[in-house]
Parts: C-alpha cells; structure tokens; sequence
C-alpha cells in the first residue's frame, strides 16, 4: 500500500514532464517552414485600379477599399471566390453576364428563375437597391442598400473582386 502511494505521484510526474510545451523553432527554422509555403496573392493594388479604370462610369471612380467594407453586409450570406461555396445565397464568383436564377448548384427562389435579366452593373445597382421591390418574392432578406455612393463602390469591388482574369 504505501509503495502505491510512493509511486502514484511519481508516476503522474513522469507523464506531465512530457506534457510541456514544444520546444520553439529557431528563426531560421520559421524561415525555412514558411519558404516551403507557398502565399497566397491576390491582385495588386495597381492591378485593381488597372481593372477598375475599365468600369463604365460612375463604377470606374469607386473606392474599392470602401466597396470591400460595404461587402460585410453581404459576405455572410455569400462567397465570392473562384469554387467558393453557396451558402445562404449563391456564391458570386463570375455573377456579371449570368442569367438571374440560373447557377446550376444553388436552389433559387421561382421569383429568382422568372426574373430573367442578365446581370450586370444597372440590374445589380436596382437589385441591390430594394431586392424586394426588384424581384417581388426573393429569398433574399437583405433590405438594400439606399446609398447611392456606397452602391456604387460595391458594385465595382464585386466586378473586380468576381471577374475570372484575363488570360
């Protein structure tokens, strides 16, 4: 019995000696880890502004650091990357020059389907404006955005952020 409890504590100190933290990595191993990862880029700010001087006016003007911020409101419901996933609503990667309710892989309210427009920056800009109004019966609860300015940097955030690249 007292052998027992000689060894117990001792053997509960051996197995938390092993629980320590993990010995840190020197700098050049840090270096030398995140060299083997490759980073993920997206496009310059020059490159941006580049594609945002093509936009018809007044888009080509926006504030796209403004336009991401006005994203927010819809980066919950949405995605916009290339492959990125529906969620409550469809993911946006290519949205500009797509028929309204004709993503294959998202299940569209009728009044989506029967919309019948093609998206581009007048039907997104009245889209966006009072969802609602524009197609009576959409899913989407999003109430609109009233700012016309606001609108307007993201729109253009969404035709840079959503547009397949050149090649």
């Amino acid at each position: 019995m007292r052998a027992a409890l000689f060894l117990a504590p001792l053997t509960l100190a051996l197995c938390l000696s092993g629980c320590g933290d993990k010995p840190t990595e020197t700098a050049s191993e840090t270096a030398a880890t995140q060299a083997n990862v490759p980073a993920v880029e997206g496009p310059s700010d020059a490159e941006n502004a580049a594609k945002l001087a093509t936009l018809p006016a007044p888009y080509n003007t926006a504030d796209l650091k403004a336009g991401e911020k006005a994203w927010t409101k819809c980066r919950s419901c949405h995605t916009l990357v290339e492959g990125g996933a529906n969620m409550v609503g469809p993911n946006l990667y290519g949205v500009f020059g797509r028929k309204s309710g004709s993503k294959a892989d998202y299940q569209y309210s009728d009044a989506m389907k029967g919309h019948n427009a093609v998206w581009d920056f007048a039907t997104l800009d009245d889209y966006i404006t009072h969802p609602q109004t524009t197609v009576p019966g959409t899913k989407m609860g999003f109430m609109g955005l009233k700012d016309e300015t606001e609108r307007h940097n993201l729109i253009a955030y969404l035709k840079v952020e959503t547009s397949p690249a050149q090649k």
